[in-house]
């Protein structure tokens, strides 16, 4: 996240996409005839992979190209050397021709890997990718196999659309793996009404993403507030923005217990200044050494986080809903920039979604309970309407006080449709607009005796997002579900009356799930009863797939979905683990290899 003060913050190094053209080795003959036609197939592949990502903080992905073919032993050995040193995270093999397998291949047991046989007639690169790939599943080193569906000629280098998709879904998968990769979790707090997601389990963190987790005591926040442990001038610059930007919403509390506004205005500057603050402990801030603070200007090295809040804090200071809500969004009083990923009452495991998420789009993510199964009946029943369309089998109700990006609101524009974009994307109207379709009601008293502020905004228009939680289950570890749908925008009237039975000033979004007519997804209500725990997040657009892809690298099973079976792409091993049932085979596949970093 780049604001003014802390654009010359320590960042960690973006790891980079090492590109590992293998040749058949014999020479007087056979390889010199491959050395243009390999290395250019891997120049190719750079070339496209660097035009069509970006990381999440915006930079484009780099990539390393070994100096040589590998046709041998040796001259792997000198690319692995090449990779380490340049910070290289994710390992793609390409090649149009027969190469000696187990002789050639990424042995590095913590690159994700991939491997693209070209297809064409002249060499047989798709023999070599399917011996490799064979000694890869031998050796225990999962990859993912990548070949095209129409043989090309020799000499071309356009990447088929098929291949551009699983080069694209492989390193989005794998890249996420890698920067994931010695970050931080850190809790700001500890359990939050007994939720479990926020019993923080650091097993988990160290053994499947290779995370550390950073703890504090939510007692941090009053410290550093009392003690002036934050920018003063930064702090001005952020009042007077709030002020301008941020309009109070409709007090719902009962008219004994609502309070003057100065005792409110006094509350906006509290929950400015832990806005600050909850930035500086996952980031850090070279400005606090300046002032004399040089142990906490270090931060924590987060790449996620999230704060406890109920009851503890809550029932006494300001709620952290301001603080969630704008770090988790892509703007604020310093201009456009990364969001971040912060998690309301510390459900580490429903950051984890977001975080999974955000890596494969770059875009903010919302955080919400899933907390109510509307039927057609039921809303016919309440309001008189009868839902049609993408809601014409009911819809789920997300809704949360806490981390919703403002985001979510609906009110940015791609290609004129409502979308949600990653921040390098996002106009200063599409800030804007989202700013005037939202609103900052005080807390409601019975949940924040504290009192503080809740972002107030109903998602308006259609757009593709897909639902994420992670669980952990006893016996088995981590299983990720998710559910691919669209948002629904009710007529204003309805919306109200359904809001109005839970907390009209919460940040609200109506969700249809793409429906199979199978297992789960049978129909809404069996998403909502399948649904494994009382939170979730939602990303733009519909990327199963890549969350999919993921999963597999870091060996957790999805046991929840509604992807299309063509577009599920896992590492070749999976097949041995059977073909007729995808999600069993997941599941034994996950079990054998065990977490990544165990």
């Amino acid at each position: 996240m780049a604001t003014k003060s802390d654009s010359k913050a320590w960042k960690a190094a973006l790891p980079k996409v090492g590109i590992r053209p293998t040749i058949d080795g014999r020479r007087r003959g056979v390889r010199e005839s491959l050395e243009d036609q390999t290395m250019n197939l891997a120049k190719a592949a750079a070339a496209f992979i660097t035009k069509n990502l970006r990381h999440p903080s915006g930079e484009p992905v780099e990539c390393v190209i070994a100096e040589t073919c590998i046709g041998g032993v040796q001259e792997a050995a000198r690319c692995a050397e090449l990779f380490r040193k340049e910070g290289v995270g994710v390992s793609l093999t390409v090649t149009p021709c027969w190469c000696y397998g187990s002789e050639t291949m990424d042995m590095d047991p913590l690159l994700p890997k991939a491997v693209w046989g070209f297809n064409g007639t002249e060499r047989p690169g798709a023999v070599y990718l399917a011996a490799v790939l064979a000694a890869h599943a031998q050796k225990g080193l999962p990859a993912f196999g990548i070949y095209g569906k129409d043989v090309q000629e020799a000499g071309d280098l356009t990447i088929p659309a098929d291949v551009q998709e699983k080069l694209l879904r492989f390193t989005k998968a794998g890249l996420a793996v890698a920067t994931m990769r010695g970050r931080s979790y850190l809790a700001m707090g500890a359990v939050s009404m007994g939720i479990a997601g926020s019993i923080v389990n650091p097993e988990f963190f160290q053994k499947y993403l290779g995370m550390r987790n950073e703890f504090i005591d939510m007692t941090e926040f009053a410290r550093r507030i009392e003690e002036g442990i934050y920018d003063p001038v930064e702090f001005k610059t952020a009042l007077a923005w709030v002020k301008k930007n941020c309009p109070q919403g409709l007090d719902t509390n009962p008219k004994k217990d609502q309070k003057a506004q100065a005792k409110l205005d006094q509350e906006w500057e509290f929950v400015v200044k832990m806005t600050l603050i909850g930035r500086d402990l996952m980031l850090g801030n070279p400005r606090l050494a300046e002032l004399g603070f040089g142990e906490e200007a270090m931060g924590r090295n987060a790449i996620a986080s999230g704060f406890q809040g109920q009851r503890q804090w809550t029932d006494f200071y300001p709620n952290g809903d301001f603080m969630e809500a704008i770090l988790c969004s892509s703007f604020d009083w310093n201009g456009i920039r990364q969001p971040l990923m912060v998690a309301t009452e510390n459900d580490s495991l429903n950051a984890v979604a977001m975080l999974l998420s955000n890596l494969m789009t770059g875009t903010a993510q919302v955080f919400a309970d899933v907390r109510t199964f509307w039927s057609a009946d039921a809303v016919k029943r309440v309001t008189g309407h009868k839902l049609a369309g993408q809601a014409k089998d009911g819809i789920i109700h997300l809704i949360n006080s806490g981390a919703a990006a403002l985001d979510g609101a609906g009110q940015m524009k791609a290609g004129g449709k409502p979308a949600m974009k990653p921040f390098w994307d996002i106009t200063q109207a599409d800030v804007d607009a989202t700013l005037k379709a939202t609103t900052w009601s005080p807390a409601v008293v019975e949940y924040f005796r504290g009192g503080g502020f809740s972002s107030t905004y109903s998602t308006q228009g259609v757009m593709p997002i897909t639902l994420v939680r992670l669980n952990l289950v006893a016996g088995v570890g981590p299983v990720l579900q998710l559910a691919e749908g669209h948002t629904v925008e009710l007529p204003a009237e309805v919306a109200q009356k359904l809001e109005n039975r839970t907390n009209p000033t919460w940040p609200s979004t109506w969700f249809a799930p793409n429906l199979t007519g199978e297992g789960a997804f049978r129909d809404v209500y069996s998403v909502m009863n399948n649904w494994g725990a009382n939170h979730g997040a939602f990303s733009y657009g519909h990327i199963g797939a890549d969350l999919i892809a993921v999963c597999a690298l870091l060996r957790i099973p999805v046991c929840m979905h509604n992807v299309p079976a063509e577009k599920v792409f896992r590492p070749a091993s999976w097949a041995a683990f059977g073909t007729a049932d995808a999600e069993s085979a997941d599941y034994r596949a996950c079990a054998a290899y065990g977490p990544l970093y165990k």
